[in-house]
């Protein structure tokens, strides 16, 4: 076999050159490096400094991170079964090690040792924030432990490894397993005609009669929206919501084993529970003042949702199940505001979408983003693209992959692969990747997107921009290594130029006549923004209650069935009564599908909400396309990662607290003074 392309970091990464056979060899071996570094470190009969202390430690692992960053991306969008078995064969001794590094009794004696130096002492800014980070995680992460205590932990993080991983598989699996193909035509009524032409492709690709649908989200849902056969709706709708429930792929039980482990974890290291364990270092920093921030966003919430539920109900005429909302929905849309979001389809063809993203990340941060041909991708579909800044200076790349497959995790993302910094006078690159599931092309056609699909664009590069724009000495604490509940901010944000007129006449024109949205149009888009702002808002805090209740509270010795215990809870943030069976929790790949995640953190989405709608505010009083505005946000968020408290980050950009008020406002659920 030919040298290993993962035993090497490259900025180009050679992803056409890795195969399965390379993964277990290399990483092995990587571990192997990885180990000698840190004992290297811990061994060292040199007196400590930063260099060979603290720089040394986040050194040691470098080669390594690179290569599992890989690996484990290349399961996520084009996986096969050899493939995911040497992830598997590995990924518990990686697993391990990591886990190892804070209960290495050398290191953390050379750790302590070295903070008592006048060395580090003597450290300001982004280097003293590391040190201080890093004891704390190290006693987070059981360096204090008694050796039972380290053994036990260590055995935890290996298993809550294998079993996230194997959660994530099932899911994949589940998706996949369900196709439904109807070959009588009179049943796709109300089903929009580019909604048609994708099952009809999606027929074609397997030589199937008819028209194919599938619980990816651009097949479902359409189907769950327009298909006026409430028989076909409500069979989708159940076959989506008790995904990875059956015998061979059921999440159930490892729900309940990572429960498990982690309340142990959490235990184990003195915490009262696993959200108060994991919100120690966020803005949050407990579970209590995560509950209490969601409990009083229902409580403002509540009438306004009452009221929409009563309102959808006597428009359909007849109590509805859960499988009528998005149906009843769409046409009380229509009804009230004349408006069908497939009218704007022809607007946003995907490349012109991106192309006016850049052009807007242009004007507010002074970068230049360009596609550059000749590298090694994992897929056809996938672009690479080049940032530079205004001075011409490479910043970074990034690999963009947005359409759907089936070797491919449902949802969307930004993930990083290398991470740089200023180093011995050069600046280093930063190279990531964003990915989605949104509508492909169809035949001849561009890939023509909802308005949604155009906010998923926007919000997976603002975190992308938040890697790339990142400027901090320290390589840990650059780009998105930030809180979880501050993280969402930069993406969010983004989000918030999608609805501005001179923003959308960047990109937003029809693929055939080249026209920007007609202005009634816009008008339509801009009234519906709020239409069911309630139920939006309610079912984002369903999910998050729900996951705090059961990091904090269930125990099935007292609460009982799992799914039972969920729906329950979810029943308050639900429209119409969730039917039996009803197993949403099952396939919530955000809270399971790592070892930690946004377990006990899907908060963190309405928290880092509350911080977007606050800050856009400055933009908008200082105009969308501010150079200013635009400037103090990158200087003051999107290129300090983490390099600084990010309360004291949001403050030096908005001169003040984030206004609590914000988001409810610009979701209409409160009325302006």
């Amino acid at each position: 076999m030919a040298e290993n392309p993962l035993l090497s970091v490259e900025y180009q990464i050679p992803f056409g050159e890795v195969l399965p056979a390379h993964v277990e060899p290399g990483i092995r071996q990587l571990i192997e490096l990885s180990e000698s570094n840190i004992a290297g470190i811990a061994a060292s009969p040199c007196q400590p400094v930063f260099e060979n202390t603290l720089l040394a430690l986040e050194r040691a692992t470098e080669n390594l991170d690179y290569a599992l960053g890989v690996v484990r991306h290349l399961e996520s969008v084009a996986t096969s079964p050899e493939l995911r078995s040497a992830w598997n064969a590995v990924e518990p001794d990686a697993s391990a090690f990591y886990s190892s590094i804070p209960l290495n009794e050398g290191l953390w004696k050379r750790l302590r040792a070295y903070a008592e130096t006048e060395n580090a002492k003597a450290l300001t800014g982004p280097k003293k924030r590391f040190l201080e980070k890093t004891l704390d995680s190290f006693r987070r992460h059981g360096a204090e432990l008694d050796a039972a205590g380290k053994t036990r932990l260590a055995e935890i993080d290996v298993e809550l490894s294998r079993l996230t991983t194997k959660f994530s598989e099932n899911v994949l699996d589940s998706t996949n397993a369900f196709e439904l193909v109807i070959t009588d035509e009179a049943k796709l009524d109300g089903l929009p005609p580019s909604a048609m032409a994708a099952a009809r492709q999606s027929a074609e690709s397997r030589s199937l009669a008819g028209w194919r649908f599938t619980l990816q989200a651009p097949s479902y849902i359409p189907a769950i929206t327009y298909l006026t056969d409430r028989s076909i709706r409500e069979q989708i709708y159940r076959a989506h919501s008790t995904r990875a429930t059956e015998a061979e792929r059921d999440n159930r039980p490892l729900i309940l084993q990572i429960l498990a482990l982690r309340r142990e974890k959490a235990k184990l290291l003195g915490a009262a529970d696993f959200a108060d364990f994991i919100l120690h270092d966020r803005m949050a920093h407990n579970g209590e003042t995560a509950v209490h921030f969601l409990e009083r966003l229902k409580e403002k919430t509540d009438p306004k949702y009452a009221e929409e539920n009563r309102t959808l109900e006597a428009f359909a005429g007849h109590p509805i199940e859960p499988w009528d909302i998005s149906y009843y929905a769409e046409r009380q849309r229509r009804a009230l505001y004349d408006f069908d979001e497939e009218q704007l389809r022809p607007y946003f063809s995907a490349s012109r979408v991106v192309e006016g993203m850049f052009r807007i990340v242009e004007h507010l941060y002074g970068i230049t983003v360009q596609k550059r041909d000749g590298v090694s991708v994992w897929h056809p579909d996938v672009t690479y693209y080049e940032v530079r800044d205004r001075d011409g200076s490479v910043l970074g790349s990034f690999y963009a992959d947005w359409f759907p497959r089936e070797t491919k995790r449902d949802g969307a993302w930004m993930d990083a692969f290398l991470t740089g910094a200023r180093c011995d006078g050069k600046f280093e690159p930063h190279v990531g990747c964003v990915c989605g599931n949104l509508t492909p092309p169809i035949g001849d056609k561009p890939a023509l997107l909802t308005h949604r699909e155009v906010e998923t664009i926007f919000h997976e590069f603002g975190h992308l921009l938040h890697h790339v724009l990142g400027n901090v000495e320290v390589k840990s604490l650059s780009g998105t290594a930030v809180a979880w509940d501050f993280v969402e901010l930069p993406s969010q944000i983004m989000e918030n130029w999608c609805w501005e007129r001179e923003a959308l006449d960047l990109f937003a024109r029809h693929y055939e006549t080249g026209e920007t949205i007609p202005e009634e149009l816009f008008q339509k888009l801009k009234r519906a923004r709020t239409y069911r702002g309630a139920n939006v808002q309610m079912r984002q805090l369903g999910f998050g209650i729900t996951d705090l209740k059961l990091h904090r509270e269930y125990d099935p010795a007292v609460h009982g069935d799992l799914l039972q215990y969920c729906a329950g809870i979810l029943s308050q943030f639900t429209p119409a009564p969730l039917p039996a069976g009803y197993a949403m929790i099952a396939s919530f790949t955000h809270l399971f599908a790592s070892p930690v995640g946004y377990g006990a953190a899907y908060y963190s989405y309405k928290w880092a909400e509350v911080l977007d709608a606050d800050a856009f505010t400055r933009f908008h009083k200082d105009g969308i396309f501010s150079p200013e505005a635009g400037a103090a946000f990158r200087e003051s968020i999107l290129s300090k990662g983490d390099s600084a408290d990010p309360a004291e980050l949001y403050r030096r950009f908005m001169g003040r607290d984030p206004d609590p008020d914000a988001l409810l406002l610009r979701s209409g659920l409160l009325i302006a003074a």
